[in-house]
C-alpha cells in the first residue's frame, strides 16, 4: 500500500559563504527568526545542523556540501521558500541563501539526532527519560545514547547527547521525523535524520 506523504517537508537551501561559528545553533535560529518573525511562534519548524568542515577552528569553514535544511509543515513551505536570496548574519559570518529544494521525509529503520537536550540528567537519566517519552508516544525502538555535548542556549548552555533510534517501524520513523524529541527545535535540537548506514524502510 502506498504511504501517505508526511505532514512536514524539508527545504534545502544552497549556502553562499565561507564560515560559520562552530556553535551556531542559537545564532542561526535568531537570524532566521529576524527574517521571518513568525518562526518564533511555530514549535514545529526545525533546523537541521549545518555540515561544517571538521576540526577545532572557529569559525569553521563551510563544507562543499553545506546546506541550510529547514523542516516545516507542508502548508508553510511556500512561505519559507521566500528566504531564498536573503542574507543572514550569524555571529561574524555572513551567509546568503540560494534557492530551496524541497525534500520529502522518508521513513528509515534507524534515525539519528545530533543533539537532544538532556537538562541536568546524566546518561542513565537521559536514556530513562527518552524511554518514557517513546513509551508515551507508543514508539517501540532501541535508543542508543551517543556523545555528551554542551551548546549555547537562550539563557544558559544546553546539556545533551546525540541519540540514535534503531529498529523503527515505518509509521513510527515518519512520526519521529515529524515531531522530534525535546525542545529548541529551531536550534536543531531533537531533530532526526536518517542514519547514514541505514536502508530505507519499505513497509
Amino acid at each position: 500500500m502506498e504511504q501517505a506523504a508526511a505532514a512536514m517537508v524539508d527545504l534545502s537551501f544552497a549556502l553562499h559563504g565561507r564560515t560559520l561559528p562552530r556553535d551556531h545553533r542559537l545564532l542561526l535560529a535568531r537570524a532566521l527568526a529576524e527574517e521571518l518573525p513568525a518562526l518564533r511562534d511555530d514549535p514545529r519548524v526545525a533546523v537541521i545542523p549545518v555540515r561544517l568542515v571538521s576540526g577545532d577552528a572557529d569559525p569553521a569553514l563551510l563544507s562543499a556540501r553545506s546546506r541550510l535544511v529547514v523542516r516545516v509543515p507542508r502548508g508553510r513551505a511556500a512561505e519559507l521558500q521566500a528566504l531564498a536570496g536573503r542574507t543572514l548574519r550569524v555571529g561574524d559570518s555572513v551567509l546568503t541563501l540560494g534557492d530551496a529544494q524541497p525534500r520529502e521525509l522518508l521513513p528509515h529503520a534507524t534515525l539519528y539526532a545530533h543533539f537532544v537536550d538532556a537538562g541536568d540528567a546524566d546518561e542513565i537519566g537521559f536514556i530513562d527519560a527518552i524511554d518514557r517519552q517513546l513509551a508515551a508516544m507508543g514508539v517501540p525502538c532501541h535508543p542508543v545514547c551517543g556523545r555528551e555535548q554542551r551548546v549555547q542556549g537562550p539563557a544558559q548552555p544546553l546539556h545533551g547527547y546525540s541519540l540514535m533510534l534503531h529498529g523503527l517501524r515505518a509509521r513510527d520513523s515518519l512520526r519521529m521525523l515529524e515531531l522530534g524529541l525535546g525542545e529548541h527545535r529551531l536550534m536543531g535540537c531533537g531533530v532526526f535524520v536518517p542514519h547514514k548506514s541505514a536502508a530505507a524502510v519499505g513497509d
